[in-house]
């Protein structure tokens, strides 16, 4: 497929810029493949259409606060560093993002607030990417609340176009959020909440854990028209021995195996036996789903309602086929369905 196949026009005023006021009360549409209906439901209707024997994959990673305000050395000047991953967690060094990149050169040193925080730059890896070793008299566990003092919820800014409030520290981190990470959050799991899963729970439903870091390569931009050359960016993950039971045994039993999200979706289609049932592992995937595609564990989807030309969408589509997902996305600018981050879900089933 090409990328001018998931071209389309999305009104600015259907970019949610704030979540829903209740997690479990944003906007629900339902796909059905086998029948090609669509449906408009509320997000806490979910637990109509799942029972007993059926899982839901979710990603339980945490978003940690990535974006950090720095002062350049001699002139003061305002950086910001976009935490991206970290390399060695002895010599605290980290990849980021810089901006302006023009005034940060090898050598540079940022200073943090009041802080004891320094950071020095020891390499350019992109036009905009760093690699930075941070200067710091404290234990690990002392640095790593710094970070968190000092850093802001990394909404993507290029989209959600306002200041980071307060509120977004807690909306922006899924009920599952356990193992910290993510420089953005697993969006389909923000959705849910403790009463919804307990009421999932009662009626049979487990909940089955998996951890995918969602790096920033996720939303990056597709710059190539042929969807076969654009390569994403590596993400570290996890599937425990407890996920794979789970998994496994609603797939034997012809049960629902629900991915919550594409990161869990693309995560399990990364670790499949020859036979076709999940198997634990741990590593890196840079896996891109495009259609066509045979999917082998996840027999539902839930997701949100992505922006055009993002590789989100194009693993929506995926999995819901092309025609539907692309009809389904018409209406949903048609009943101003809300997008992005903090906007309505989709459940494929």
């Amino acid at each position: 497929m090409k990328l001018s196949d998931f071209k389309f026009d999305v009104p600015k005023k259907l970019v949610a810029h704030y979540p829903a006021a209740n997690r479990d009360e944003s906007r629900l549409m339902v796909l059905h493949r086998n029948t090609g209906e669509i449906e408009h439901r509320v997000f806490k209707d979910i637990i109509e259409y799942f029972g007993d024997g059926d899982v839901f994959v979710t990603n339980d990673t945490k978003v940690f606060p990535a974006r950090l305000y720095g002062n350049k050395e001699k002139t003061g000047a305002e950086i910001e560093v976009f935490l991206l991953r970290e390399l060695n967690a002895e010599l605290k060094l980290w990849d980021v993002l810089v901006d302006p990149a023009r005034k940060i050169r090898v050598g540079n040193k940022l200073y943090f607030g009041d802080s004891d925080l320094v950071a020095e730059v020891i390499d350019n890896t992109t036009s905009r990417g760093r690699t930075i070793r941070f200067l710091f008299d404290g234990t690990e566990e002392e640095f790593h609340k710094t970070i968190d003092t000092l850093g802001e919820t990394p909404l993507l800014k290029e989209f959600i176009e306002r200041k980071v409030e307060a509120e977004d520290k807690e909306r922006y981190q899924t009920v599952f959020a356990k193992n910290v990470g993510a420089v953005a959050a697993p969006t389909a799991g923000l959705h849910f909440t403790p009463h919804l899963l307990k009421r999932l729970e009662l009626q049979g439903v487990d909940v089955a854990p998996i951890t995918l870091h969602v790096g920033l390569g996720t939303f990056r931009q597709v710059d190539v028209e042929d969807l076969t050359k654009h390569k994403m960016d590596s993400e570290n993950y996890e599937i425990p021995d407890g996920t794979v039971d789970l998994v496994n045994r609603s797939l034997d039993a012809k049960k629902r195996v629900v991915a919550v999200g594409t990161t869990s979706l693309k995560t399990i289609e990364s670790s499949v036996t020859a036979n076709g049932r999940l198997k634990a592992s741990s590593g890196w995937t840079d896996k891109f789903i495009i259609p066509p595609y045979e999917f082998k564990i996840a027999n539902s989807l839930i997701t949100n309602f992505h922006l055009p030309e993002s590789t989100l969408l194009m693993t929506a589509a995926a999995f819901g086929g092309y025609d539907l997902v692309m009809k389904a996305y018409k209406e949903a600018i048609k009943e101003k369905y809300r997008f992005f981050s903090y906007g309505d879900a989709m459940l494929i089933l």
